[in-house]
C-alpha cells in the first residue's frame, strides 16, 4: 500500500515536470515557422505548437502500432489457446472417468469381501483347534491312569 502511494507521487512529479517543461518551451519559442503541407497550402504556427503537434502525432502513431502488434500476437496465439482449452476439457473428462472407475472398484470390492466381521472368524478357528486337542488329551490321561 505504501509503495503504491510513493509511486503515485513519483508519477505525479514526473508528469508535472514534463508539463512545466512544455509550458516553458512554448513561452520561449513563439517565433512562427512555415510548414508546407501540400503545394499551395502553407501554415505558419509558432515553433512550440508545431513541435508539440509533431510529438503528439508521433505518440498516437506509436500507440496505434503497439495495438497492431498486440492484435497480431493474440491472433497468432489463438490456435494454441484453442488447443489448451480442448486439452483441459479432455483432462476434466479423464478425471471424471477416474472417479467413476474408483467408485465401481469400491462397489466390487465391497461385494467380494466376506460378510462376517473379522473378530468372529478369528474366534471360530482357535476354539475348534482347542476342542479337537482336548478330547485327545483327556483320553490319553484316562488310559495312563488305568
Amino acid at each position: 500500500m505504501r509503495q503504491s502511494i510513493v509511486m503515485r507521487q513519483i508519477n505525479f512529479l514526473l508528469i508535472f515536470i514534463f508539463c512545466l517543461a512544455l509550458v516553458i518551451f512554448g513561452i520561449r519559442n513563439t517565433d512562427p515557422v512555415t510548414i508546407h503541407l501540400i503545394p499551395g497550402l502553407d501554415i505558419q504556427p509558432p515553433l512550440s505548437i508545431a513541435l508539440i503537434l509533431a510529438l503528439g502525432l508521433g505518440a498516437v502513431l506509436a500507440w496505434i502500432f503497439s495495438l497492431w502488434v498486440r492484435l497480431q500476437q493474440s491472433l497468432e496465439s489463438l490456435p494454441q489457446k484453442r488447443k489448451i482449452k480442448k486439452q483441459e476439457q479432455r483432462i476434466q473428462q479423464q478425471e471424471e472417468s477416474i472417479q467413476t472407475l474408483k467408485q465401481e472398484l469400491e462397489k466390487v470390492q465391497a461385494n467380494t469381501q466376506p460378510q462376517l466381521p473379522p473378530d468372529e472368524s478369528q474366534n471360530n478357528e482357535p476354539s475348534s483347534q482347542t476342542n479337537a486337542t482336548e478330547p485327545a488329551a483327556t483320553e490319553s490321561q484316562t488310559q495312563a491312569t488305568q
